[in-house]
């Protein structure tokens, strides 16, 4: 075994799993800028900790974010995002009252949907230069 990044060893299984996650804004409205991406990830990330996954990546634009996620077997993906999204817009529009006035209608910052892509060891590579990528707002 050359390469055994993201290899997860339990007590009874070793695993290799790997989601690429993206969670759109309500409405599609342009809202993120830098400073609201960086504390995105402070709150993803302190987030994953409680499932016991990693955050390989995360990066976004001004109306989505995209986070690769390494998870073992016994996380259910949908448990995880609906975390993710709850606690991360809970937080959002507590510490940042400027986001509030994009969802007057409807107090959500995220869509209900996501995407939600499984990832095999040939393309995450790729996947992780794509989100690297992505044209993150100054």
């Amino acid at each position: 075994m050359a390469n055994l990044e993201g290899i997860r060893t339990g007590r009874h299984c070793v695993s290799a799993l790997h989601a690429h996650l993206v969670f759109v804004t309500k409405f599609r409205h342009r809202v993120f800028d830098d400073r609201h991406l960086a504390r995105m990830e402070e709150i993803m990330r302190s987030v994953r900790a409680d499932f016991e996954t990693e955050l390989v990546e995360f990066n976004g634009e001004n109306n989505h974010v995209h986070l690769l996620v390494n998870f073992p077997p016994k996380v259910a993906l949908a448990k995880l995002v609906n975390s993710l999204k709850g606690v991360s817009s809970r937080r959002m529009r507590q510490e940042f009252p400027d986001l509030v006035r994009h969802y007057y209608r409807a107090n959500k910052l995220w869509s209900g949907s996501y995407f939600a892509g499984s990832m095999g060891e040939a393309p995450l590579s790729v996947v992780r230069q794509y989100i690297e990528q992505q044209n993150r707002p100054v």
